[in-house]
C-alpha cells in the first residue's frame, strides 16, 4: 500500500509589479477602488520581456527542488498545468524537463484552465498510488496571461497576472499522510463564455483574427455570479462527506484566487470561519492555474501548515471546469 504526499512546495513570480494606479491612468478612470473592494486585488506581477510560461515554471521548479533538497535527476514525471503554454506544441513540461536536466522524467501538460493545478495534483497522486515506477512527481501550475491581454479591455487587463508554483509529490507507505480524495466536475455548456479562442484548429491565426483581437483573452458572456460559491459549496460538502469529514474539520482551504467575496460566501455557506481560507490575490492578482499552489507555498512559508493538518483545494476555471482534492499535510 502506498500514497502520495506533498514533500515540498515552491513558487516564482516575476519582479515586475503592476499596481492598481497603473490602470487608473491607463483607462482614465478609478478602477482600483472596485478591484480592492470586490476582488481584494491591490497589485499583480507581469512577465518581463524575456519571461514566458516556460521560464516561470522552470524557476518555480528550482524553488521546489531547493526546498525539498532534491535532485532533478531523481524526478520520475513532470506535469505542468497551464492554459498559456510555451507553445501550442510541444508541451511546456518538456521545456522544464530539459532546463532542469531531469533526464529520466516523463512529461505532459494538462489544460483545464484555472482548475489545472488541482486536476494535475489528482492525476499525479493516482500515478504514484497505482504504479511503483512513479515515486517523485513535479506538479506545477504556470500562468503568463499578461501575454494575452487587450490593454483596452478593463474586464481582463486589470485582473489577470503571471506566476508559477507547485509541489514535489512523493510516494509514502504512511497512509495517514497525503492524498485523501478528489472530485473533478465540468459545466461544459460554458465552454465558449470565456477564453482565448484563436490559435487552435477552430480559428487558426490569420490577419483577420489579429485585426479582430480574437487572440486576446475575452469574456464573451457574463457568468452567473453565484456559480462559483454554489458549485464550490456542493463539491466541498460532497467530498468531505465521502472522506467521513465535515467542512469544519478542514484546517485550511485554498480556493481559486479570483474573487474574495466568492470565497467568503462559500465559507459562510459551509459554516466555516473565513480565516480558514489562505489568500494571496492582494499582492499577486489572479494567476489562474498558478494561484492555488502559490497560495499553498505562501501558507507553508509563513508556517501556517503543521503536520496532521487537513487541507482542501478548490479550483475552477474556463470550460467551466472544477477540481477539488483533500490532503493530509
Amino acid at each position: 500500500m502506498r500514497n502520495a504526499y506533498i514533500k515540498a512546495t515552491g513558487s516564482f513570480a516575476p519582479s515586475r509589479i503592476i499596481s492598481n494606479s497603473y490602470f487608473n491612468e491607463l483607462l482614465g478612470e478609478d478602477v482600483g477602488t472596485w478591484l480592492v473592494e470586490n476582488l481584494n486585488i491591490k497589485e499583480r506581477r507581469w512577465c518581463n520581456e524575456n519571461e514566458s510560461t516556460g521560464t516561470l515554471a522552470y524557476n518555480a521548479a528550482i524553488d521546489i527542488l531547493n526546498n525539498a533538497n532534491f535532485s532533478a535527476e531523481d524526478i520520475d514525471l513532470i506535469i505542468v498545468a497551464t492554459d498559456t503554454p510555451e507553445y501550442i506544441s510541444p508541451s511546456t513540461a518538456s521545456v522544464v524537463q530539459y532546463k532542469l536536466g531531469a533526464k529520466k522524467a516523463g512529461t505532459f501538460d494538462i489544460n483545464t484552465a484555472c482548475a489545472g493545478f488541482v486536476t494535475a495534483l489528482d492525476v499525479a497522486s493516482k500515478f504514484i498510488i497505482a504504479d511503483e515506477k512513479y515515486n517523485n512527481i513535479l506538479v506545477i501550475g504556470a500562468y503568463a496571461m499578461s501575454k494575452y491581454l487587450n490593454m483596452k479591455d478593463k474586464k481582463t487587463v486589470t485582473i489577470f497576472a503571471d506566476g508559477a508554483a507547485g509541489v514535489l509529490l512523493s510516494a509514502t507507505s504512511d497512509l495517514t499522510k497525503g492524498f485523501v480524495i478528489s472530485e473533478l466536475y465540468t459545466e461544459g455548456q460554458y465552454h465558449d463564455w470565456m477564453g482565448i479562442y484563436a490559435g487552435g484548429t477552430s480559428k487558426p491565426f490569420s490577419k483577420e483574427v489579429l485585426e479582430n483581437g480574437d487572440h486576446y483573452l475575452k469574456f464573451v458572456k457574463k457568468f452567473p455570479k453565484e456559480i462559483n460559491p454554489t458549485t464550490w459549496t456542493r463539491i466541498i460538502k460532497n467530498i468531505t462527506k465521502k472522506a467521513n469529514l465535515i467542512p469544519e474539520q478542514i484546517d485550511l482551504y485554498f480556493f481559486t484566487q479570483l474573487n474574495i467575496n466568492s470565497i467568503y460566501e462559500t465559507l459562510d455557506n459551509l459554516n466555516v470561519s473565513r480565516e480558514r481560507a489562505h489568500t494571496i490575490m492582494e499582492y499577486y492578482g489572479y494567476t489562474g492555474s498558478a494561484c492555488i499552489p502559490m497560495a499553498l507555498h505562501d501558507a507553508n512559508k509563513k508556517g501556517k501548515l503543521k503536520s496532521g493538518d487537513i487541507i482542501l483545494f478548490m479550483g475552477s476555471g474556463g470550460g467551466l471546469a472544477f477540481a477539488s482534492a483533500i490532503f493530509n499535510w
